[in-house]
């Protein structure tokens, strides 16, 4: 991960070129980082999979692909982008239309964490998306086949190889076997 000296906006980050690295924007510092691997790419496929399945068949909201940028601060700007997300048809409700980020918070967020990481940047990720707004982090991590459900009333419910993964409050009726996620 490298960070850019100079304070940018959100408009600079969405003008620039596509150079094949996933690029956020923390209170205007450019962060950038390599591609995601396979197993993490699987991963965020197979929850997402699961999620936007139960989403649309339940009509509840909109559902993002990993890299979406959502607008989170201002002035410094910040955008991030978790690997997934879910938007509820209240919170879409109302909102004016962009063609650039969204600046509408999600009500759930998942960030997969695969090789190599620092626990205190995937914590402090974690947390930003919480202060945001964001009623519930799954963070999934593939070394050890589990899924950390961080609520916005500072619960945190683990998931394990055995478990069933539940999103409760949020998606009220949601269930799938943590194995099925990690099995690749």
């Amino acid at each position: 991960m490298t960070t850019a000296k100079k304070l940018l906006t959100a408009d600079d980050l969405l003008a620039m070129s596509d150079n094949g690295m996933r690029h956020e924007l923390i209170r205007g510092e450019l962060i950038t980082m390599a591609p995601a691997s396979a197993p993490h790419g699987g991963v965020t496929d197979r929850i997402g999979r699961r999620i936007g399945n139960f989403v649309e068949a339940h009509n509840l909201g909109e559902t993002y692909a990993a890299e979406t940028g959502i607008f989170i601060e201002h002035d410094p700007d910040t955008v991030r982008a978790p690997d997934y997300a879910f938007i509820s048809r209240q919170r879409i409700a109302g909102a004016p239309a962009t063609d650039g980020y969204s600046e509408i918070i999600p009500d759930l967020v998942v960030e997969v964490v695969a090789g190599d990481y620092r626990a205190a940047a995937v914590d402090a990720k974690t947390q930003m998306w919480l202060d945001a707004g964001v009623r519930l982090v799954l963070v999934a991590y593939v070394r050890s086949l589990e899924i950390a459900a961080h609520h916005d009333d500072g619960t945190v419910r683990r998931f394990g190889a055995g478990d069933t993964l539940t999103c409760e409050p949020v998606l009220p009726g949601f269930a799938c076997a943590v194995n099925d996620i990690f099995a690749y």
